[in-house]
């Protein structure tokens, strides 16, 4: 791992904003990054941006300092930057070589870098950004190796830790929560408010087969757009005043100060069901639903609160699940040194026979060529045959110690 190397631009220690100054457009990746491998003598690299982090993974000779930095974003980003960003950002960049760049790369795909501890989605960013490049020719044999260990070691943490078991997001929570009440996919659903958290939960919902909905909402294309996503049918707010097709769940998250779910309009919302127990999923602040529903009719109610206290709690459990991550990681690490060194062994050793091959043919043909064209036909034929029987054996003896090497070092 002598060569390897990664700057870091993370949420950690650089706002979200100036991150985004880092950020290549898409159009200029291939070209930026052909430029810093020009400039910067570098064989291999990749490029990897999130919503909180840009990265450079690559190898180098180069010494890696706030300097390289400084001169690597200059190229990269030309006069992008002001001269006060370009040092703030240099000044706040994260550096790692060898192997402690490979205990950072294990760290952010095993999620122990995330922002939210534990989300699988770093893994697939990391390996896209990765393949990326790598179809284009800008990473080798020695990150392709690096990537297999970084993907394993991933998956490890991801396989024999809870570290992302349990859900932190009230979106997944609240899904769950419908889930283990057992409500059916042809349930008749009313969505209030179509913004960004109803949104969220339409699509998991989506993906369980869930095809019945109505969406109500102020503004009514809003509504419309999430209802033909859904395949359901949009309603102006003012409209569950009068809605009369019955429900079995209601799912609510508006901007209102006041309960948008009365107890005149559930009564209304009920269409003479009063007696059947209905399901209300109320993740709104302050909450949608009126009080006296919960007095006064049959309901599960799943509310913001709960939820917000159980990804609390599956957070802090989380946490406690670094540790294993951390030592799967150190485990990897320690398999990885002899992985590399056979590789070394095995590239090097793939140049010996045509070395030797150049070698015997420069001595026949240029350094001893007059003396062998002096000799009589018996001669040469002799000396080819001696030449071929030490080609053959030079070319055995360094792989038979390769073979030891390579066995010693498993």
């Amino acid at each position: 791992m002598k060569y390897l190397k990664v700057i870091a631009f993370t949420h950690k220690l650089i706002d979200l904003k100036e991150l985004g100054c880092l950020v290549l457009c898409e159009e200029a990746i291939y070209s930026r990054l052909e430029l810093v491998k020009s400039t910067f003598d570098i064989p291999e690299i990749f490029y990897l941006a999130t919503c909180n982090r840009v990265e450079f993974v690559f190898t180098a000779n180069n010494q890696l300092d706030k300097a390289f930095v400084k001169s690597f974003l200059q190229a990269l980003h030309a006069d992008a930057l002001s001269e006060t960003q370009l040092q703030s950002i240099t000044d706040n960049s994260e550096l790692y070589e060898q192997e402690e760049a490979l205990n950072h790369l294990m760290r952010v795909s095993s999620s122990l870098e995330s922002l939210v501890v534990g989300e699988k989605e770093i893994l697939a960013q990391v390996r896209k950004s990765y393949e990326n490049c790598r179809s284009k020719k800008f990473t080798g044999d020695y990150l392709r190796m690096v990537m297999n260990t970084v993907v394993k070691t991933a998956k490890e943490v991801y396989t024999f830790t809870n570290i992302a078991k349990n859900p932190i997001s009230i979106v997944s929570l609240a899904y769950r929560k419908l889930r283990d009440l057992q409500v059916c996919s042809n349930s008749r659903i009313l969505i209030i408010g179509a913004g960004e958290t109803n949104q969220n939960i339409a699509k998991y919902l989506k993906k369980h087969t869930y095809t019945n909905f109505a969406i109500f909402n102020r503004t009514l294309s809003k509504a419309q757009d999430l209802a033909n996503e859904l395949g359901g049918n949009a309603y102006p707010l003012e409209s569950l005043k009068t809605f009369d097709k019955g429900f079995d769940v209601i799912i609510t998250c508006t901007g209102s100060k006041e309960p948008v779910i009365t107890n005149e309009i559930y009564k209304q919302l009920l269409a003479g069901e009063e007696n059947a127990s209905k399901v209300i999923v109320d993740l709104a602040v302050p909450g949608d639903t009126s009080p006296e529903i919960l007095q006064n009719y049959k309901v599960q109610y799943i509310e913001i609160n709960s939820l917000k206290e159980i990804a609390e709690n599956n957070l802090k459990e989380r946490y406690q699940e670094l540790i294993k991550g951390e030592a799967i990681i150190a485990d990897n690490i320690v398999q990885f040194r002899p992985v590399l060194q056979q590789r070394r062994v095995e590239l090097a050793m793939k140049e010996v026979p045509q070395r030797i091959k150049e070698i015997k043919d420069r001595a026949l043909n240029s350094v001893f060529a007059n003396e062998i064209e002096a000799l009589d036909e018996n001669s040469k034929q002799v000396l080819e045959k001696v030449m071929a029987y030490m080609e053959k054996k030079y070319i055995s003896v360094p792989m038979v110690m390769a073979k030891d090497i390579l066995i010693n070092c498993k």
